[in-house]
């Protein structure tokens, strides 16, 4: 008698089924010749950067892109930068920004007939020379603050220093590397709202409640500078781009609610100019890099002024309920100065200012020109992007999507994307040369207080009211880490420029650091 088989059982059946999907997926890669395209590499003003050469579709990852372009330059494997490609579809003046997985299918799309006989040119854009890890763990908590840290800065020129306001009316600088209380600044006699060390990071200047600006010497904690003059609380902070720093002096502009930006001669302590004209709080102000001064208010108002005349060049109107927040493009260049944490520091002044200004100038540059953008965020659940050395008065984009006020905008470092944190518990990610929307950043719970890039624009840090900070992805737009470990609101964060380390602080009192 025979021997009968017993039936597959019900995995030995799932599992031929998946077994015949699989065959059936790569058999038509296996079986299809994706063909080659000719690469012509150019830089940002346009410019050729190496021999056009053919490429194969089926090796035309941006990684190997990336690789070949530094190979063509004849750069040794330790010195390759890392590159991000824009993409010219031929043709047309289309321009695609996100490397896509299947560049082939991108083509086809935009009618792109015979990409094998097409030339394509790839704009290649150099990333941060060093890749900043995800912080993953808390570092320090350091307790010293009598009340809620509301404003916290990173100096210029090393991760160890962490700046922090508080609503106990003292500022502190912590030492990161030991977790410890490095100086307390006490003087004010109102809370401290804002903190910003200058971009050669010898002062630390602080605004307050009590009307006040205070410039300290964070060696010792000493009052360089009282500046009084506002009749009411001053709510932010800019120093003067260190390029532009005339006859060795820094100046600063301070923003008040009185309804004025006043910019103070840092060494004398003397007001230079009184910028009137708002009709409500003044509640941000940017210092550019081409010489203007930003500022935005609440009567709905961003204004453009000329920081060495002190009059205004323009009024824009566009948004519908207070300006909370404005970004620069070049916010990160300008904030870190000379100081680029790759290779050494300039030893004279000239040097130095020289060193600063190419950094402005490489952040700035659009098309070959000098063009510093700026967007501002709102009340009113929107943002514009502005272009006012191009287009005046007119935004170059409205930025719709939040369902709710955005309270905090940040350009990435590298100037191609824009980071925006609201009260629908949302940040999200715009196109910053068209202010397209990009991607939502969902998790927290509640609202996002603020937002932080890391130096090679590949990490974005969001603080909220739901005690926890988060690590996001900004290329995929997946969650990189979640970093619980606050007892309450965290209303201030910010990644040191040289990307060791994460600072944070809220409505728990204490300062911690976060590292990989």
């Amino acid at each position: 008698m025979a021997t009968v088989l017993p039936p597959p059982s019900k995995r030995q059946r799932r599992e031929e089924i998946e077994r015949t999907t699989t065959q059936q997926d790569v058999a038509p890669l296996l079986a299809t010749d994706l063909g080659s395209f000719k690469a012509n590499f150019v830089d940002g003003d346009g410019k050729q950067m190496a021999d056009v050469i053919e490429i194969n579709f089926a090796d035309a990852t941006e990684k190997n892109i990336s690789v070949l372009l530094n190979t063509l330059l004849g750069r040794d494997r330790e010195d390759f930068t890392p590159y991000r490609f824009r993409i010219h579809i031929p043709g047309g003046d289309v321009i695609i920004d996100q490397y896509p997985t299947d560049l082939l299918g991108l083509l086809k799309k935009h009618g792109v007939a015979n990409p094998f006989e097409t030339t394509i040119t790839l704009s290649a854009e150099p990333q941060a020379v060093f890749k900043v890890q995800a912080v993953s763990r808390m570092a320090h908590r350091i307790p010293g603050h009598g009340q809620p840290i509301l404003a916290c800065q990173f100096s210029p020129r090393t991760s160890s220093l962490l700046a922090t306001g508080s609503g106990d009316n003292t500022a502190r600088i912590w030492d990161t590397d030991t977790g410890t209380p490095k100086k307390t600044l006490s003087g004010h006699t109102g809370w401290v709202l804002g903190v910003s060390w200058s971009p050669d990071g010898e002062r630390l200047a602080t605004c307050s409640m009590d009307k006040t600006v205070r410039i300290w010497v964070p060696e010792n904690a000493k009052t360089f500078q009282e500046l009084k003059g506002h009749a009411k609380w001053v709510l932010a902070v800019a120093w003067e781009p260190y390029h532009l720093w005339r006859d060795g002096t820094a100046r600063i502009a301070s923003a008040s609610k009185d309804g004025t930006c006043r910019i103070w001669v840092v060494n004398t302590g003397r007001t230079e100019h009184v910028l009137s004209g708002h009709k409500g709080s003044v509640s941000c102000v940017r210092w550019g890099g081409t010489g203007h001064i930003y500022t935005g208010s609440h009567d709905k108002s961003v204004r453009v002024w000329d920081a060495v005349k002190g009059t205004l060049v323009h009024n824009m109107t566009s948004h519908g309920h207070w300006v909370n927040h404005i970004a620069l493009s070049s916010d990160h260049v300008l904030q870190t100065g000379f100081f680029d944490h790759t290779k050494d520091v300039p030893q004279t002044e000239d040097a130095k200012r020289q060193k600063a200004k190419d950094r402005f100038e490489n952040a700035a540059k659009i098309q070959g020109k000098v063009a510093e953008r700026f967007v501002s965020a709102s009340d009113d659940f929107t943002m514009y992007l502005w272009d006012p050395a191009n287009n005046g008065t007119k935004p170059v984009a409205r930025l719709l999507g939040h369902q709710n006020k955005v309270n905090h905008v940040q350009f990435s470092p590298d100037g191609t994307m824009i980071a925006s944190a609201g009260w629908d518990n949302a940040t999200k990610l715009w196109n910053a040369r068209d202010g397209k929307f990009m991607k939502s950043l969902r998790g927290h719970v509640a609202p996002v207080y603020q937002c932080a890039w890391s130096a090679d624009s590949r990490l974005l840090v969001t603080a909220s009211k739901d005690t926890t900070l988060k690590v996001w992805n900004a290329r995929s737009g997946n969650l990189a880490m979640d970093l619980p470990g606050h007892e309450d609101e965290v209303y201030a964060v910010a990644w040191a420029a040289d990307g060791k380390i994460v600072g944070s602080g809220g409505k728990d009192k204490a300062v911690r650091t976060w590292r990989n």
